[in-house]
């Protein structure tokens, strides 16, 4: 993490605190992180669904805002951990849409979660393969796959936006590298290790 970026981290703890006795402070938070939000939930569920699932989260994380505790991670981690669980009432859409878009190929599927993965592979067969993997993976390793792949965060991140330990982020990427090891052209950014706690 750079020096900057921990400064950005540090002043989003301060706004959440700081909006505890004035509300208006959130807007900080609303305004450096919303954007973010909504484009993962957009990836993962289709832009349909993004405006509703964002407004949520940044709904939830502001009635929960006194609960946030920054010893636990940064407030980028907490918002995906809240829209985490705000994407679960969609399992199993997502599911759903993975199993269509491997059955159906890349073309005439809903543009989505799906295309975004699919953006980083190969074209034809490799996509197709690789949206049938991800129907099949287990929530959780999913969730650790597309929040590293997809969200960018680092395995610290992940583990507090989860509420997992550290150790466990890593050993769900491995069960997932080899599940995909498979597909060649998988290129999706999974870093091997993780170089530090933010």
């Amino acid at each position: 993490m750079t020096a900057i970026s921990a400064r950005r981290w540090d002043d989003d703890a301060q706004q959440v605190e700081l909006s505890l006795r004035e509300p208006e402070r959130f807007g900080v938070v609303f305004d450096r992180h919303f954007a973010e939000i909504h484009g993962y939930v957009a990836r993962r569920l289709g832009r349909d669904a993004a405006d509703d699932v964002a407004a949520e989260t940044f709904l939830t994380a502001f009635g929960s805002r006194r609960r946030f505790d920054p010893s636990r991670g940064t407030v980028r981690a907490w918002l995906y951990g809240i829209v985490t669980n705000h994407m679960s009432a969609y399992h199993r859409q997502e599911v759903r849409a993975y199993r269509t878009r491997a059955l159906a190929g890349l073309q005439g599927v809903e543009e989505g979660h799906a295309d975004r993965v699919a953006e980083r592979v190969d074209a034809g067969a490799a996509g197709r393969e690789l949206a049938g993997a991800l129907a099949e993976l287990s929530r959780g390793d999913r969730e650790v796959l597309l929040l590293v792949a997809l969200g960018g965060l680092s395995h610290a991140d992940v583990a507090a936006a989860l509420g997992i330990p550290y150790g466990t982020v890593g050993s769900r990427l491995n069960r997932v590298r080899k599940k995909l090891r498979g597909l060649a052209s998988v290129a999706l950014e999974m870093e091997p290790e993780d170089s530090g706690l933010g």
